[in-house]
């Protein structure tokens, strides 16, 4: 005698799930990451307060407040950040076009060419990452004034022209792309310059715009360094002009500095909330762990 189980409600009757699986409670490091994020962003959040509202709401957190850009013509007018604009843009645009020649040469250099001593040469150029910066301030401003770099542009890129961490970016590039494109390349009648702006330079564009964008962030926040080697309205970036503007002794109210901190980042804000979705895939791209 067979039982016929096809229909039993046993069988068919679907696996009881508990109500708590739909409401799962967040874990301690997801609160953490939340907390984290709420104290990173405050300084944020009251700074847009400060200065879009009169100063005699600064610490008055009213929902219907009167709202004002009055904070915003102060700065501007009390300081020349038209030319501390100008200054940063051109220091930044010429930092990471001098790093992308001489790290793109180095890498190349460090990936393909049998150089006796590689490991060791490239080894060393590693160890200025372990190096602060803060560091080789004197010998770098003795440096720049034997140039006779002081209070220029020039002075203040110079130092960062030789970046050890985009010569380790693009050299870990570099030795992924296949050595078949490069020796195709050969036969077709390229030189080794030719190999390396046809070949991979194109092949590392998701390198470069990761890299692009960590140094432009860097330098137009750079600050020590910028003070240090200027002294004049015609050479400080943003950051100099920034910290001289909001100095306890001009006087300035923080409404008004608010309103100078907004001017300052807001390039920077603007871009990555335009390109937080390429930034984000570049560096996934080019395979920083």
């Amino acid at each position: 005698m067979s039982l016929n189980t096809a229909h039993s409600p046993a069988r068919n009757a679907a696996p009881y799930t508990p109500r708590s699986r739909y409401f799962a409670v967040p874990s301690l490091e997801t609160i953490a990451a939340w907390l984290l994020a709420l104290i990173w962003i405050f300084p944020l959040l009251y700074a847009l307060w400060a200065a879009f509202h009169p100063p005699a709401y600064m610490v008055r957190f009213e929902l219907f407040a009167p709202l004002t850009l009055d904070n915003f013509a102060t700065a501007w007018a009390q300081a020349p950040f038209a030319r501390y604009y100008l200054n940063t843009f051109a220091l930044v645009t010429g930092v990471v076009f001098a790093q992308f020649v001489v790290c793109t040469l180095a890498a190349f250099a460090f990936a393909r060419f049998p150089i006796p001593g590689k490991n060791v040469l490239f080894m060393l150029v590693l160890i200025q990452l372990f190096v602060f910066p803060e560091v080789l301030i004197v010998e770098n401003y003795r440096i720049a004034s034997e140039l006779g770099l002081i209070n220029t542009i020039t002075g203040i890129g110079l130092p960062y022209v030789a970046s050890a961490f985009g010569i380790f970016l693009l050299r870990q590039t570099f030795k992924t792309i296949p050595r078949e494109l490069e020796d195709a390349a050969r036969i077709e009648g390229c030189n080794w310059l030719e190999i390396l702006w046809r070949v991979y330079v194109p092949l590392a564009k998701p390198t470069y715009l990761a890299y692009g964008l960590v140094s432009i962030s860097h330098h137009w926040n750079n600050f020590l360094w910028p003070l240090v080697v200027t002294n004049s309205v015609e050479s400080r970036p943003l950051t100099v002009g920034l910290g001289i503007f909001s100095a306890p002794e001009t006087g300035v109210n923080w409404a008004t500095v608010s309103a100078a901190t907004l001017l300052s980042i807001a390039p920077l804000l603007i871009a990555f909330l335009l390109f937080q979705r390429q930034f984000v895939q570049s560096f996934l791209r080019a395979g920083i762990r």
